[in-house]
């Protein structure tokens, strides 16, 4: 328990039935001990994260005002630029030592969900920089293609219809996000982290890190161990909404990043969550006389809501004004 599993994919993306189940089980033995692996064998490109990482940077290096004129807490549908400390995801720790810019599924104003005022819905807001929106916009495509790729694999290991989770992604509220971590000597205080010890939200988390490290997993020991970047890979993780699905069968893990000293540090999440009306209860097959159901049931968006209300303080200011 000194290393994450790293696993191949690519056997996803062929037709035998055997190639799946082999990864279906790998993966399903790292959701039950880990809630943490990795992936290799996927299909986005090296270039492709060159190109993403070249932009990001572009767009951290920004004046503040620039980024600003896209700020999240002026929005109610959790899109832009977040500055360093808007997040805290340690409680017990100062506002994270991190910049970030997050977009999700592109909803035109005049869509019905946005007349109607649902949460988490509404158009994306880019910065004004050559060529970022469409980079971006086809990214978010293939990350979610991929992340219900990674799906399917675990209907299939979980017992359940291999489309299930397909079903639920339609017009999902996935998330993908751009983060800056500037040197941990910038820290307001030797307490700072780039990110405080957490668990994810939503159902799975794919990460692409640079070069920098940082990362690190609570193991089922309790200790901290390093995620360290690995070429050509993505770290993917469990999140809360798919260990209550689970009935916790599958594990949802503390993890931190340290910022690094004296470089930045830059990482790409892609949060997948389903659609924000999408019933999240125990699975069948998940529970039995002896192991009921733990969680009652929820949907999608009133647990990412309250989730965010514990993280952001203007999404607490929001919803005392509702």
């Amino acid at each position: 328990m000194e290393s994450l599993p790293i696993i191949d994919i690519a056997p996803l993306y062929q037709a035998d039935r055997q190639g799946w189940l082999t990864v279906a089980n790998a993966i399903d033995h790292a959701c039950r001990h880990w809630g943490f692996f990795y992936i290799k064998g996927h299909p986005i490109s090296a270039e492709r994260i060159g190109q993403l990482q070249s932009a990001a940077q572009a767009f951290f290096a920004l004046p503040l005002a620039d980024k600003l004129s896209i700020d999240i807490t002026q929005t109610r549908h959790h899109r832009g630029y977040g500055a360093i400390a808007t997040e805290q995801l340690d409680p017990e720790r100062p506002s994270d030592l991190k910049e970030t810019f997050d977009m999700g599924l592109h909803l035109a104003a005049e869509h019905p969900d946005v007349l109607a005022g649902k949460p988490l819905r509404g158009p994306n807001r880019h910065p004004e920089l050559p060529g970022w929106q469409a980079l971006m916009e086809g990214h978010y495509r293939d990350m979610q293609a991929l992340a219900q790729t990674l799906l399917r694999a675990i209907a299939l290991a979980l017992d359940i219809e291999e489309d299930f989770f397909d079903q639920r992604f339609k017009d999902p509220v996935s998330v993908l996000r751009m983060i800056h971590y500037p040197p941990r000597q910038t820290a307001s205080s030797a307490d700072q982290q780039g990110a405080g010890a957490h668990t994810d939200y939503g159902c799975i988390t794919l990460l692409y890190q640079d070069s920098a490290g940082g990362l690190q997993v609570r193991n089922v020991d309790g200790q901290w161990i390093d995620a360290p970047p690995i070429d050509g890979t993505f770290v993917v993780n469990l999140g809360d909404m798919m260990a209550r699905w689970s009935n916790d069968q599958y594990v949802s893990t503390p993890h931190r990043v340290i910022s690094p000293l004296g470089v930045d540090r830059y990482s790409m999440p892609f949060f997948a969550e389903p659609h924000p009306d999408t019933r999240i209860e125990c699975l069948p097959g998940c529970q039995d006389i002896s192991r009921p159901a733990k969680y009652p049931p929820t949907t999608c968006a009133e647990f990412l809501l309250s989730r965010f209300a514990d993280t952001y303080a203007y999404r607490r200011e929001q919803a005392e004004v509702i």
